[in-house]
């Protein structure tokens, strides 16, 4: 049975969420491990065959420690069969929602020497009553100016999780099964 890490770098745990339905596409063809990205130094890359890394998007940007994980593990990543995906609020949008339209995407590829074999971007999920005060409303101000919803008091979900399940298939088809 082939071997797959999953690392996630989330914010508010969606990207988690995002992470554990795709193990359910991969587990029955695959031994999957899950770590977040700060916690990936105590894995041995080099014992998976695959490596999938899905990470959050927080005002335009990813965490640091995504960046500092991939220039330290550049030369595994480009040797082995690698996925990536991103999730934002900005891919709720129809022309935002592929690698080759999603602006965070193409800004993130432009920034690493990672080639990923296969690459996709999930809409995310807006918790305003989950934030925090300054969150909730630079959040809200975001959703204005993009024509977004707005209610304080209201969780809006934009996952597609048909797609979700279709890249982890894809996975699993097309680098998992022998």
């Amino acid at each position: 049975m082939k071997k797959t890490v999953i690392l996630f770098s989330s914010t508010d745990g969606h990207t988690v969420r995002i992470c554990e339905r795709i193990i359910d596409i991969l587990k029955h063809e695959s031994t999957v491990t899950l770590s977040s990205i700060e916690k990936a130094d105590s894995l041995d890359l080099e014992g998976f065959d695959f490596i999938l890394i899905g990470a959050s998007i927080r005002y335009g940007n990813h965490k640091a420690s995504l960046f500092s994980f991939i220039k330290k593990n550049i030369k595994i990543l480009n040797v082995k069969k690698t996925a990536f995906f991103n999730v934002n609020a900005v891919a709720r949008k129809e022309d935002k929602n592929t690698p080759e339209t999603n602006p965070y995407l193409i800004k993130f590829l432009k920034k690493v020497a990672w080639k990923p074999t296969l690459l996709e971007v999930f809409a995310g999920k807006i918790s305003y009553p989950k934030y925090h005060f300054f969150d909730k409303h630079m959040i809200r101000f975001i959703m204005w100016m993009s024509k977004g919803p707005t209610n304080p008091s209201k969780i809006y979900e934009f996952t597609d999780w048909d797609k979700v399940e279709s890249f982890g298939n894809k996975v699993l088809n097309n680098y998992l099964k022998t």
